[in-house]
């Protein structure tokens, strides 16, 4: 599996609704996606590139594997 590196938030945001997440608000410069069964939203900042750590931290918030990750990036 490859590395995960920093990502535009657009591309982060159809990773996430191509897994079943939806827009839920926006505030300031930052997304909320919401999914039915996720306790907490996934939070996107809209960086031209976001860390590794959010995206591992919304990876883990979402109960995503890294093979899921990638299957869904290269679909974006």
């Amino acid at each position: 599996v490859p590395r995960i590196t920093p990502t535009h938030w657009a591309k982060l945001r159809c990773v996430f609704e191509k897994t079943g997440f939806v827009f839920d608000r926006e505030e300031g410069d930052h997304i909320a996606l919401v999914k039915a069964g996720i306790k907490r939203p996934v939070i996107i900042p809209k960086y031209k590139s976001v860390g590794l750590d959010i995206i591992l931290a919304n990876m883990r918030t979402a109960n995503m594997s890294r093979a899921e990750y990638f299957k869904y990036l290269s679909q974006c």
